[in-house]
C-alpha cells in the first residue's frame, strides 16, 4: 500500500511499533542505515512480536538507493519545520512517507531538496518538540490509507 522510511532510527521498539503497523495495513518499511540498533535487538522483537513475519522490511544504505528503487513513488517528508499539516496532502496508493530519527529529525540538507508541498507536519500545541515517532507513522499512514478508501482492509466487525 505505502513505503515508510525510516532515516537512521535510533529506537528498537519505536521501529517494532512500526514493523507491526506495517504489517497491518500492508505497508513496506524501509530503514536507512546506520540504524541505531541490531535488527536482532530484543526490544525491536518484544514491540513487533511476531510480525516481521508479515511485513516486508527493506534495509538501504542510504537515502539515495532507497529513494532510486522507490523512484515510482511520491514522496512525503515529515518534519516539526514544515508549514503544511499531513491531512492537506492528498495521498495514493504506493507514496513513500519519509520520517527522521528520534533525536533529530530529517537533517536541513534533505529538507532543502524537497519543495515546500512535500514537507508534512502534525499539528501540536504551541512550545511542543515533537511527537513519538511511531505515533507520529501511524496518524500518518491511517490517514493516507483513509484516503485511499481504506483498499484491501478487512470488513469483519
Amino acid at each position: 500500500m505505502f513505503h515508510i522510511i525510516l532515516y537512521q532510527p535510533e529506537i528498537p521498539p519505536n521501529t517494532g511499533n512500526i514493523i507491526r503497523l506495517c504489517a497491518n495495513t500492508g505497508s513496506q518499511l524501509h530503514l536507512i542505515r546506520p540504524l541505531g540498533f541490531e535488527l536482532d535487538d530484543r526490544q525491536l522483537r518484544r514491540a513487533g512480536l511476531d510480525y516481521h513475519e508479515y511485513s516486508a522490511l527493506r534495509v538501504h544504505d542510504s537515502l539515495a538507493a532507497c529513494l532510486h528503487e522507490l523512484a515510482d513513488s511520491r514522496l512525503h517528508a515529515f518534519t516539526t519545520k514544515a508549514t503544511r499539516h499531513y491531512h492537506q496532502a492528498v495521498y495514493q496508493a504506493g507514496d513513500a512517507l519519509l520520517f527522521g530519527p528520534e533525536s533529530r529529525g530529517l537533517p536541513q540538507e534533505i529538507l532543502q531538496r524537497l519543495p515546500p508541498e512535500q514537507l508534512l507536519r502534525l499539528p501540536m500545541l504551541p512550545h511542543s518538540r515533537s511527537l513519538n515517532l511511531s505515533n507520529t507513522v501511524a496518524v500518518a499512514v491511517f490517514e493516507a490509507w483513509r484516503q485511499c478508501g481504506f483498499d484491501n482492509a478487512t470488513t469483519d466487525v
